[in-house]
């Protein structure tokens, strides 16, 4: 499993912290160029030169967050019995990434879709995991899984949130 350790001195490193944290808490449309510079320390110029724009930082630390969230929904579902426990391995996979984004802060960052991506991972991942596999399917666990995250980040209870997510299950053993 990947864990990303940024160096932290170094202008690019304090801007990925500072996205982390803020693009973790808050939409990226409502994080401005300035904050982040201000938050890592360095110039406008600095995020431009390393990133070449604010959607080139979110899109780096994105990758990562949502890198390490996948690793760890990929072992739920290695984990889950084969092939009948196709339903499980899914709810596990989603319970599992949602405790990571609550647990680390990344709320926002995995809660909203992905900014100027070409495709969603996570509707990737789910829709490979499902029985038949369907493209809708994905996206629509996908939605409700942001959808839990998105709840508490606007003040919702984590508990009645993952329990929203794990009340999905009895629609996928269906």
């Amino acid at each position: 499993m990947r864990e990303w350790i940024p160096i932290s001195t170094s202008p690019k490193g304090r801007l990925a912290l500072a996205a982390v944290q803020e693009f973790g808490a808050r939409p990226f449309d409502e994080v401005t160029v300035g904050e982040l510079a201000a938050a890592a320390t360095v110039t406008t110029g600095a995020l431009y030169h390393h990133f070449g724009s604010k959607l080139g930082l979110y899109a780096f630390v994105r990758d990562d967050v949502e890198q390490r969230m996948l690793d760890r929904m990929e072992g739920a579902i290695a984990a889950s019995p084969a092939p009948s426990g196709r339903s499980t391995a899914v709810m596990a996979a989603l319970l599992i990434g949602f405790d990571f984004a609550v647990r680390e802060g990344f709320l926002r960052i995995l809660g909203d879709p992905p900014a100027g991506a070409d495709h969603d991972r996570l509707a990737e991942l789910l829709n490979a995991t499902t029985t038949p596999a369907s493209p809708v399917l994905g996206r629509v666990l996908a939605a409700a899984w942001r959808a839990a995250l998105v709840a508490v980040a606007e003040g919702s209870d984590s508990t009645q949130a993952r329990e929203a997510l794990a009340a999905l299950e009895f629609r996928l053993a269906s």
